[in-house]
């Protein structure tokens, strides 16, 4: 049978570089939830952002007259009672200190689930950035007019960025926001914010590091077991290559998972809110102050200039791989 070849001219609107750009986004993105591995991650990730909106509900609503506390307290005489009513003065006197304090806590522990769920996702992501394009030779296609490089590494970089959105970002803001909704004062949404700003310094920290790395791995190899082989090497082996504390300071900066969390304790300076809380809240023993003073220094990050120019080095790295491996074969 003759089928007509038709060599009339395009007609049709011509999408644009933002089209192109979100093609390979969503292509990226349909595959990867596909997998139920992602999945439950992106369930447990939106569940940790329930367990912030839970905890700042419990959190203002406890210390607030008549709330949760002050009712429980009732139930075992005055002294419970004059507990209670003594926590809400100190959160109406020291807000900075108690409601600051207690968001700073939250969003640490919580950078924490989002940095470990990012990093389990990566692994199943990055095989199927790069990796995969180059071991079936599509880039001698995709990288052929109108698609250009450039749009080919926003494509692939957008995709990063909204899996780590879906899993990190947006859990975090969801929680503080449903919290916020149920809060007792607009204490809580002031005194809450700065260590909002905090996390969400981190998040982006993380997530531009954690895409570029993620980037010139997918570029080492063409074959999936490779590149799987070398994030893992340098997430776990690494990590724990670097987790004892004889280890030089050298080699302790090649893990980048350690090296994010000395970023975390300079970001979050948990230690300040220990130390803080040590100084200014009045109910505390002298005992207690020194054991909150103690924590403070612990919780001080030891080498956070080392830790951040080895994060450059290592997005630098990445970059020149990339760009090494960016061109048809």
């Amino acid at each position: 049978m003759e089928r007509n070849l038709d060599l009339s001219r395009w007609r049709e609107a011509p999408r644009g570089i933002a089209y192109r750009r979100w093609a390979i986004v969503d292509n990226g993105l349909r595959q990867l939830l596909r997998l139920r591995f992602f999945r439950v991650l992106l369930g447990l990730a939106w569940s940790g952002g329930l367990a912030i909106a839970a905890l700042g509900v419990v959190f203002s609503q406890s210390v607030a007259t008549g709330g949760w506390l002050e009712s429980l307290a009732t139930r075992f005489g005055p002294r419970y009672e004059a507990m209670a009513a003594m926590l809400g003065a100190f959160v109406v006197l020291f807000p900075d200190v108690c409601i600051g304090g207690v968001f700073t806590l939250i969003f640490w522990a919580h950078s924490f689930l989002g940095l470990w769920l990012s990093l389990a996702a990566l692994t199943v992501l990055v095989p199927q950035l790069i990796t995969r394009d180059r071991g079936s030779n599509a880039l001698t296609v995709y990288l052929s007019r109108p698609l250009t490089s450039v749009d080919y590494l926003c494509g692939k970089f957008g995709i990063i960025v909204c899996v780590l959105v879906a899993i990190w970002t947006g859990p975090l803001l969801f929680g503080w926001v449903l919290g916020m909704l149920f809060a007792t004062d607009s204490d809580f949404i002031v005194y809450s914010l700065a260590p909002l700003w905090h996390a969400l310094l981190f998040n982006a920290v993380g997530l531009v590091a954690l895409a570029a790395i993620a980037l010139g791995v997918s570029a080492c190899s063409r074959t999936a077991n490779t590149t799987t082989a070398i994030w893992v090497g340098l997430w776990l082996i690494l990590g724990a290559v670097a987790a004892p504390p004889v280890v030089p300071d050298w080699l302790k900066r090649t893990s980048f998972q350690r090296d994010l969390n000395e970023v975390r304790q300079t970001v979050f300076r948990v230690d300040s809110v220990l130390t803080g809380a040590g100084e200014k809240l009045p109910f505390l023993d002298q005992t207690s102050a020194t054991n909150l003073a103690a924590a403070g220094k612990r919780a001080q990050s030891s080498d956070f200039n080392g830790s951040l120019a080895s994060l450059g080095a290592f997005v630098a790295l990445s970059a020149f791989v990339f760009f090494r491996r960016l061109r048809p074969e």
